[in-house]
């Protein structure tokens, strides 16, 4: 019997890796995204690639498994091209994306949104006196439950902090390149504290004279959600 348990499992574990895999499955047409953000479907969602030239997405049980890799058409060459300009940058870092939508949108528990392909969670890149650190990156679906204090500092570990440069001018490339396409960003949710951080930084007084809108008050258990990422929600114009 435990025989055939383990055959049924691996069995299973197979189809799902097979029906999700790159070589499968193959980005054709155009999207479309039906409903809000809050309550839609996609239809013909394009996948994310697992890695890129400077990218890498952030979970391959998530990637593989639950599959929370796909985007609108237009908005996966948004985020694609935003990549390409940011290696001018920082031709050095690895850029990490987190969860998007499911194949056909609907709900992602736990996530409110995510369910019309134009939602995209992105990883807060990390430095510590400066310098990159990525030990953090290659955490799988744990990075979710990283906790950040008010000023972007790591909770037991203030050496290591969000790299708030880096994280707006991604913001700032990814508004210039939607542009581009006819969409922008509709909204950005960051755990309310940290924008006077984000402001700050390098890039950020261009990011505040940019008009992207930063949502101002959300529910306690939302914002605390939002200190080890940032998630933007795109829109056509």
């Amino acid at each position: 019997m435990n025989r055939k348990i383990r055959l049924l499992f691996l069995t299973i574990s197979f189809g799902i890796f097979f029906s999700c895999s790159p070589s499968v499955y193959k980005n054709h047409g155009e999207s479309r995204s039906e409903g809000t953000v809050g309550n839609g479907r996609l239809i013909n969602g394009y996948k994310m690639p697992f890695r890129g030239g400077n990218f890498k997405y952030f979970s391959f049980t998530d990637y593989y498994l639950f599959g929370r890799c796909y985007l609108h058409s237009t908005l996966q060459k948004i985020v694609l091209e935003s990549y390409r300009d940011m290696s001018m940058y920082y031709p050095d870092y690895r850029f990490r994306i987190m969860e998007c939508s499911k194949r056909k949108g609907g709900r992602a528990i736990p996530h409110r949104t995510h369910q019309n392909g134009t939602s995209i969670d992105f990883m807060m890149p990390l430095k510590k006196a400066d310098k990159v650190i990525s030990r953090y990156d290659r955490i799988g679906m744990w990075r979710y439950l990283m906790k950040f204090d008010h000023e972007g500092k790591k909770r037991f570990n203030k050496q290591i902090e969000i790299d708030f440069d880096k994280m707006a001018l991604h913001i700032l490339t990814l508004e210039k390149v939607s542009r581009k396409y006819g969409w922008m960003i509709a909204k950005v949710i960051l755990e309310t504290n940290l924008k006077d951080e984000i402001f700050a930084s390098r890039y950020g007084k261009e990011l505040r004279k940019s008009g992207i809108y930063f949502v101002r008050n959300l529910p306690k258990l939302i914002n605390e959600a939002h200190d080890d990422h940032y998630h933007v929600d795109f829109v056509p114009v």
